[in-house]
This record gives structure tokens, sequence and C-alpha cells, in this order.
């Protein structure tokens, strides 16, 4: 145990890639090395990111509806979910909920619509909305996230001001079409791709707990890395009722941070994001993700709750660590300098007081 891990911290202080072996030994370690291994991808995360935790806000544009079957999505074709459902909000409205967020201290936030993509109509919408958040908030970040693009969206979003564009790869391709069948694996490589191309800084991450290997989580894992994703949001899965993955209730808060780490050792100097499911699977053992991941999502989710933010406050500061203010930049130089990233690494709104307790996001 001891060799594998002096091997993952010396490679991640190094920003190179363990092995596909030594990630897949990470999954398989014992709850009783887990202590240890949260220890070890803690070096990593602090060599990049030092105690720096950067805030990131939802706003659901336009919810539920969707004609894409994605097995774990409430939002999907056919799903009977309870969840609200309605169209586009008015960009005042969502400029309004950004505002919320960015009081209480987010740094980015991710403006997100159902549907398999946006039409042009709808691009032009949500260029509005994000120049309502920003007239409100200069230096916000926004990261956009509207399903697969089309040739030009994502240089028109660009133009418009977003920063960032979040399309996640979910799973591993050997997996993809077992979980959805209307879009493909490589639809959602070349969306991130686009984003990359048009000067977006790319934003794709996993869902653990669908039912998947330790290789396939592997997999999905070092193929972000070589998607080269400035930011790697993971979630867990929510089983909502109505959908085809209901039943899959198969992880631990101990698996959980084995998963974490194994992602901050594939991607030692990117952006790991504690994202949906975090409060459900984690529970008691949130704290300590915070030393594998350095970001994590305010308030609710798309269709779930998350933890009041005056709590996630609290839980960073009692942690030892402290929000990423306006001194700082998220992503470390090289990465800005090898991605040109400079137009969305703009500087935050610092924290304006750790009481703010954020309303859901629609």
């Amino acid at each position: 145990m001891d060799d594998l891990l002096n091997s993952l911290v010396n490679k991640g202080l190094r920003g190179e890639t363990p092995t596909r072996d030594e990630a897949l030994a990470v999954l398989r370690t014992t709850d009783d090395d887990l202590l240890d291994v949260v220890a070890a991808a803690g070096k990593v995360r602090r060599r990049w990111f030092g105690k720096r935790v950067k805030l990131n806000y939802l706003v659901n544009l336009k919810s539920g509806l969707c004609p894409e079957d994605c097995s774990y999505c409430s939002q999907r074709l056919g799903s009977e979910a309870g969840i609200l459902k309605y169209t586009w909000l008015k960009p005042e409205e969502a400029a309004e909920a950004a505002a919320a967020g960015v009081q209480g201290g987010a740094k980015r936030v991710c403006v997100v619509a159902s549907g398999r993509g946006p039409t042009d109509r709808d691009i032009d919408r949500v260029s509005k909305t994000i120049g309502a958040i920003k007239e409100r908030n200069e230096d916000v970040e926004v990261c956009a996230c509207l399903g697969l693009l089309s040739d030009g969206q994502a240089e028109r979003l660009r133009q418009a001001g977003a920063d960032a564009y979040n399309h996640n790869l979910n799973t591993s391709e050997s997996t993809y079409g077992d979980i959805c069948t209307t879009h493909t694996y490589e639809d959602r490589v070349e969306t991130v791709k686009q984003a990359r191309g048009a000067g977006l800084s790319p934003c794709s991450g996993l869902i653990a707990g669908m039912g998947e290997t330790d290789e396939d989580l592997v997999e999905v894992a070092f193929s972000l890395r070589g998607l080269d994703a400035d930011s790697v949001p993971v979630n867990f899965l929510l089983p909502f009722e109505g959908t085809p993955l209901a039943e899959e209730w198969n992880l631990t808060p101990q698996r959980a941070l084995r998963i974490l780490a194994m992602v901050r050792f594939v991607c030692p100097d990117v952006e790991v994001r504690l994202a949906a499911g975090r409060e459900v699977h984690l529970r008691s053992l949130q704290p300590l993700a915070l030393h594998l991941a350095n970001s994590l999502f305010l308030g609710d989710y798309l269709t779930s709750e998350g933890q009041a933010g005056k709590a996630d406050l609290e839980m960073i500061a009692d942690s030892g660590f402290e929000v990423e203010g306006a001194e700082t930049t998220t992503l470390p130089e090289h990465r800005r300098e090898e991605s040109g990233a400079a137009p969305h690494e703009r500087v935050a709104v610092r924290l304006r007081g750790t009481g703010t307790e954020l309303p859901p996001n629609a």
C-alpha cells in the first residue's frame, strides 16, 4: 500500500498521470486504508490548489420534458419522477437567481437547460441571459450547459460572454449504450471538443453509482484526462423514482471517497468538483471530500435539493479550507498558459459573509 500511495503522490505532485492499474488499485483499497488514501490524494490537491475551495451555483433555465432517454435523469423521455417542469426562465429571473449564488460566495454560475441541444433561438435566449447575469455581476464566470452543440453555437456563446461549457461524459465509452440510446458517447466527446475549440473552458465529468465497474470508472476518468477538461464534476447517482435506475443504491461514503481520490490522482491539476449526490452518499464524510475536491456546488441541483448554503460555508471553514476569492485564479498557471484560459479565469466576487441562505435555483 505504501509503495502504491508514494508512487501516486510523486506522480501527482509532478502533474503526471498514474497507470490504469494504479487507478484501479485506489478503487480496490479497503476501508482500513481509506484515511491513508485520502491523505495521499490530499497532498496532490494541496500542491495545485492549496486550501482553496471554488464555489459554483446552478441556475436551471428550463426543466423537464427532455426527448433523450438517459436512464439516470429525472427529466428523461418517459420519466415519471415528480419534478418541477417549466419552460425558459426570463433573463431577469435567471439573473436574480444567479445573484443569490454570487452573494453566497459563488465564483461561477452554471446556466442549465434540459433537452437534446439548443436551437439557434435557444442560443439567443441564453445569450441574453448571460448578458443579464454579467450586467449585475461583471466578474462572475458563466458556464453554459445546454446539451449537444451544433456548428457555430459554441462560438456564439463565447461571443455572448460565456466562459465555460459543461457536457459530461458520465460513464465509460464501453457502457454508454447501456444508459442512453438516443445519442452516442462520441456525440458528447464532440461537443466538449467544440467548446474548447471556441475558446470556452471545457467542463466535463462523470456520474458514479449507475452499476458501473471499477474498470468503467477508471476508463471515463482517463477519457476526461485525454480530453483535457479544465473542470471535472463528480456526480453520485440520485436514483429518482420513475427512472430506470431507481433501485441503484450501491454507493457507500467510503466508496464515494475512493472514487474522488482516484479522479484526483488521474486529474491532479484540474478542478475536481463535488457535484450532485454528495449530501446523500458522502453524508457525514463530506468534510473529508474537501481534501480531494477543490470545488463544489452551493445550494440545490437541477431537480433535487442540496445542502443549505450556510451549512456548506460552515463546513468549509470548520475543515480548515477557505473560499476561493478575487485574489486568485482557479487553475494552475501552466494550465492557463496551455489552454489560453485567461478569458474564463476572471477575478471572482469575494465572499460577502457566511450567513447567506441560498434559495432554490428555480
